[in-house]
């Protein structure tokens, strides 16, 4: 027995094919099920799969779920201006920062003069802390002084009400490694007046360590980029760290909290950036290309190179300032001695009569 011929429209692959089905199920069934690379992804498919990919509520639930802290009225007033909403935002924040930032002009540009900060702290991928801080950037305080966003202290309430880490009977070097590996971090800047933002933060921690006084332990993650040529040399670094300080939750077993996050911009010398200048950077971050880095080691790793162009500079340093107190005895002496010569070339007129009359 003969099978039935296909019909035209499988024959065809009309109704097999992806555009055979109905916008609403693409919609709901498909497109919700996408994280914001690959709904990103699917917008170049085709012409209807972009109409469909690029509508606001899909992009606005993907800001939600991946930055919960974005989820607040005047975050949404803000990324409701971006050219193209939530979906501009998450262009903007999903991608870290490139190390070295396209060389741009931005002296014509006007700096910033309102920043906000829309943080989230995650452990072993669920977020623990969400925070929203507002930034004026154009006082003469902000401006001269070294740029420092705190997101809480351990005086502040918030840092009590974050959700605790909890963690089982391990040596030190095991839980700094745990915290390491499971410990993770998004800080986004947003630029109100220009409508951009960044994402700041290394994702993975660079660095983690316990205090030797006080016994909190403090993770670092840090964004190395390039210096602007106005305060110094081009080919100096800088590096956007942001510090995250847990301490242990006393009379509840074993576990920490999160007591303080603060964000700063040093140089090679590990002296502060003045506001001015760091804004300056985070400008040119924002306009320059940003590359979609892998998790894990490459920000460690740059952060480490960093480091280590911090630890030669410092020897270049102390090497140079031994240089400069050596030529400064040497020249002490010099004018010591030329003195002495030039008072016995004086005086000795004197000595000679003296000796004479005698």
């Amino acid at each position: 027995m003969t099978s039935p011929p296909p019909s035209s429209s499988v024959a065809s692959g009309g109704d097999e094919t992806i555009a055979g089905l109905h916008s609403d199920i693409i919609r709901t069934l498909i497109l919700t099920r996408l994280d914001g690379p690959n709904l990103a992804s699917t917008a170049c498919v085709s012409s209807h799969l972009r109409s469909l990919s690029t509508e606001e509520n899909l992009w606005r639930d993907i800001c939600y779920s991946t930055w919960p802290s974005v989820n607040q009225p005047r975050i949404q007033k803000v990324i409701s201006t971006f050219p193209s909403g939530h979906r501009s935002f998450f262009s903007d924040a999903f991608p870290f920062p490139d190390p070295q930032p396209l060389k741009l002009s931005v002296s014509s540009l006007p700096l910033a003069t309102e920043l906000i900060s829309a943080v989230d702290i995650y452990y072993q991928g669920k977020p623990i802390c969400s925070k929203v801080v507002e930034t004026e950037a154009s006082s003469d305080w902000f401006l001269s002084s070294p740029f420092r966003v705190d997101l809480f202290g351990p005086n502040d309430p918030a840092s009590s009400s974050t959700s605790p880490i909890k963690y089982g009977s391990c040596n030190d070097g095991t839980w700094l490694k745990h915290l390491e590996e499971n410990l993770s971090l998004s800080w986004i800047v947003i630029d109100v007046a220009r409508k951009k933002a960044v994402n700041m933060s290394s994702e993975r921690a660079v660095w983690v360590q316990r205090h030797w006084l006080t016994g909190d332990v403090q993770v670092r993650f840090g964004t190395v980029m390039e210096g602007d040529g106005r305060w110094g040399s081009s080919k100096d670094l800088v590096e956007c760290g942001v510090v995250v300080t847990c301490g242990e939750i006393r009379n509840e077993g074993e576990g920490m909290h999160v007591r303080e996050v603060n964000m700063r911009m040093e140089d090679m010398d590990g002296k502060g950036i003045s506001g001015e200048e760091s804004l300056v950077i985070l400008q040119r971050v924002m306009e320059s290309g940003r590359s979609r880095k892998g998790k894990g080691k490459g920000g460690k790793m740059k952060y480490q190179e960093f480091e280590e162009s911090k630890r030669q500079r410092k020897q270049m340093n102390e090497r140079n300032d031994r240089i400069l107190d050596l030529i400064c005895i040497l020249s002490i002496f010099a004018v010591f001695g030329a003195t002495c010569l030039l008072i016995l070339s004086l005086y000795k007129p004197i000595f000679q009569t003296n000796c004479n009359y005698n």
